[in-house]
């Protein structure tokens, strides 16, 4: 019995470098990570010249090719506003087709601000993600959220609106 909890333990404890992913996959948690840092010329460099972006399963809103800069402006009306945010990426499944990809992952999106009525708003879901190879570096051409569900203070993402003001 002991020697089956070790394999089992073994096999669910598997760490996974940045080395053994893909360099597309490195691009879009390399977005991410820039975004919970407030690093916004970062995340700008991670986008390809034109972006798809497709939160219509979540807002209702139609997609729509952006700029860069439009994404940053729109996320910093809001991302800042909070205490924290913590994105949260796994589930990994890639292509590389040439000088395109295409990436798969589920992702958590948390997002903390200080409130008598619940400091914690999590969005779930999934993205679908291209990419295009430009200069050498794997760069964000198209990013599509797929909503599943979501908890805590909703009321959370106003307050950090008003934060901003």
């Amino acid at each position: 019995m002991r020697k089956f909890i070790w394999v089992l333990m073994s096999l669910l404890y598997q760490p996974l470098n940045a080395q053994e992913m893909s360099e597309p996959e490195l691009a879009v948690v390399q977005m991410f990570v820039a975004t919970d840092q407030g690093n916004w010329e970062r995340v700008m460099e991670c986008f390809h010249q034109e972006v798809v972006l497709d939160y219509s399963s979540f807002s209702g809103q139609e997609a729509a090719s952006l700029s860069p800069s439009a994404i940053v402006e729109a996320w910093q009306g809001l991302l800042p506003g909070f205490e924290s945010t913590h994105h949260q990426l796994g589930n990994f499944i890639s292509s590389i087709d040439g000088n395109s990809a295409q990436v798969f992952c589920y992702g958590t999106a948390s997002h903390y601000l200080e409130d008598e009525d619940g400091s914690l708003w999590t969005v779930v879901g999934s993205y679908d993600l291209e990419l295009i190879l430009q200069d050498g570096e794997w760069k964000i051409s198209k990013l599509k959220f797929n909503f599943k569900y979501q908890q805590g203070n909703t009321a959370l993402v106003q307050k950090a609106i008003q934060n901003l003001k």
